[in-house]
C-alpha cells in the first residue's frame, strides 16, 4: 500500500530546478527515501522526463560500493550529463542520491555537481553526519533542507479507514507514524520492530557520531526523559534524578550535551517556556516531546502508555507538521488568597503557536468533566488580551463551539483529520 506524503512531495517539486541541493533529512526508518526515488520519481517521469535523465545512486547497495568514492562518483555522474568535451547534454537532468554519508568529502562531490548546468541534484542521508541538524551548514547559501516527520494522524488515518477513529488513535498513541511499522498487521511484531530499531539503529548512529563513553548515563537519561514527556524540567533537576535514582553522578552540563545529541538525531523536540503578557522567553525550563510516540513507548517496553500525555504530545507534532513554531505559554494571573490577600501566580498555556503573522493559543485538556476542569482551561486563556484564538482541544467527541469569552473547544477527532480547521474554520467564524 503506497503513503503519499504531498505535503513534502510538493515542497520538492516547489524546488525542482533551483540551482541548490536539496537535502531530505529526518529521523531513520521515516519514508526519506520512499519520498524521492518513488513519490518524486514518479512524479518526474509524469511530468515527462526521460528514465535515462533520472540519475539514481543508492550508496547502500553493495553494487554501487565503488561509487562511494568521491572521484568515481562525480565521474560517473559528470559522464552521465557532460559530453566528452565537458559541456551539457541537451535537456534535464536529476541526480537522486540514498544514503550520500556514505561517500567520504561527498560535500565536495555535492557542491561540484552544483557547478553542472543542467543538473539538479537531491539527495538523503540517515546515518552519524546526516542525522545531525548542521548538515545544511555545509552548504551555507546553497542547499534547502526538506524535513522528514514521520506520518501525521491525517496520513495514518489514509491507511487506516477500516478502523473506527478512537481504535486508530489508540494505535497511533501507541505505535507511532513510522511508515512501515504503520503498516504491520501484528501488534507484537510492531512492538519488536520498535524495540529494535531504538536499540540498534538510532542509539548505535548516536554513539557512533558522537563517540559517547558513558552508556549507562545516556540510557538513563533516555528513561527519565521518556516518562516524563510534556512535564516541565531543568538540567539541574534531572542531574538531581540522575542522584537520588540511579546514583549515577552526572553534571548539569553534561546532560545539556547527551540532549543535544537526542535532539539532534531528531528523536525529541525541546519546547522554551514563554511569557505571554512580558513578550520574553523564561529560560529556566524546558519541555521534551517525542517526534515519534512509538519510540517513545518502545523506550518504555509499552509500559507507561498514558493517554493524557500522549495526547499532548500528538497535538504539538502535529502543530509542527502544520509548519507552527511552539512555546509553553507562561501567563500571571492575580488571584485572591484565603486571607483575603491577592497574589500573582504563573498559569501555563501548553502551546503558543505561530506561523508568519498568525498566531494560537492551544491547550490540551483530555476531558472538561467538573466546572472546576473547566475553570482551570478556560483561566491563563481569558488572561490573555489580545485578539488571536484561544483554543482548548479535549478527547470528547464533541461538536466545535466557541464559550461567551471567546474561547473555542475543538475534539481531537476534528483536530487531527482537519488540520486546516485552524484557519478555514476560525477564519470564517
Amino acid at each position: 500500500m503506497e503513503i503519499l506524503r504531498k505535503k513534502y512531495l510538493d515542497k520538492l517539486i516547489a524546488h525542482c530546478g533551483n540551482k541548490r541541493v536539496k537535502i531530505v533529512t529526518g529521523i531513520r526508518r521515516c519514508g526519506k527515501s520512499y519520498l524521492l526515488f518513488v513519490l518524486f520519481k514518479n512524479y518526474l517521469i509524469e511530468q515527462g522526463v526521460t528514465p535515462s535523465h533520472i540519475i539514481e545512486i543508492q550508496l547502500d547497495d553493495r553494487v554501487n560500493q565503488r561509487l562511494r568514492n568521491p572521484d568515481k562518483c562525480l565521474a560517473y555522474i559528470r559522464k552521465k550529463v557532460l559530453t566528452p568535451s565537458g559541456s551539457p547534454k541537451e535537456g534535464q537532468y536529476y541526480l537522486l542520491i540514498d544514503e550520500v554519508q556514505m561517500m567520504q568529502e561527498f560535500e565536495d562531490v555535492l557542491n561540484s555537481c552544483l557547478h553542472i548546468n543542467n543538473l539538479d541534484t537531491y539527495v538523503t542521508g540517515s546515518n552519524s553526519k546526516f542525522l545531525t541538524k548542521d548538515v545544511i551548514t555545509e552548504f551555507r547559501g546553497r542547499g534547502d533542507e526538506i524535513h522528514l516527520n514521520p506520518l501525521s494522524f491525517g496520513e495514518f488515518w489514509t491507511v487506516k479507514q477500516d478502523l473506527t477513529f478512537d481504535r486508530a488513535w489508540d494505535e497511533y498513541i501507541t505505535y507511532g507514524g513510522l511508515p512501515y511499522c504503520v503498516l504491520m498487521d501484528d501488534y507484537g511484531e510492531k512492538e519488536q520492530y520498535l524495540k529494535d530499531l531504538f536499540r540498534e539503529v538510532y542509539l548505535k548512529d548516536i554513539h557512533e557520531h558522537n563517540r559517547i563513553q558513558n552508556d549507562v548515563a545516556m540510557e538513563k537519561l533516555l528513561d527519565i526523559v521518556s516518562s516524563g514527556i510534556g512535564g516541565l524540567t531543568n538540567l539541574r533537576k534531572l542531574e538531581h534524578t540522575f542522584k537520588s535514582d540511579g546514583g549515577i553522578t552526572l553534571s548539569a552540563n553534561a546532560i545539556g550535551r547527551y540532549l543535544e545529541m537526542l535532539e539532534d538525531a531528531y528523536l525529541l523536540q525541546r519546547v522554551e517556556r514563554y511569557d505571554v503578557k512580558g513578550r520574553k522567553y523564561i529560560g529556566t525550563q524546558q519541555k521534551y516531546y517525542f517526534v515519534d510516540m512509538g519510540l517513545r513507548n518502545a523506550r518504555l517496553n509499552f509500559r507507561q502508555v498514558e493517554e493524557t500525555h500522549l495526547m499532548e504530545n500528538a497535538i504539538y507534532n502535529e502543530l509542527r507538521n502544520c509548519g507552527y513554531s511552539v512555546d509553553i505559554g507562561v501567563v500571571e494571573v492575580n488571584t485572591r488568597q484565603p486571607d483575603g490577600t491577592y497574589c500573582k501566580i504563573q498559569t501555563e498555556v501548553d502551546f503558543v503557536c505561530n506561523r508568519g503573522s498568525e498566531r494560537i493559543y492551544i491547550q490540551s485538556a483530555f476531558s472538561l468533566s467538573t466546572p472546576e476542569k473547566v475553570e482551570q482551561e478556560n483561566r491563563s486563556l481569558r488572561k490573555i488580551d489580545d485578539s488571536f484564538y484561544k483554543i482548548i482541544v479535549v478527547k470528547d467527541d464533541i461538536l466545535l463551539r466557541r464559550n461567551e469569552q471567546g474561547v473555542i473547544t475543538i475534539s481531537i477527532k476534528d483536530f487531527l483529520i482537519h488540520p486546516d480547521v485552524l484557519t478555514t474554520w476560525l477564519a470564517k467564524s
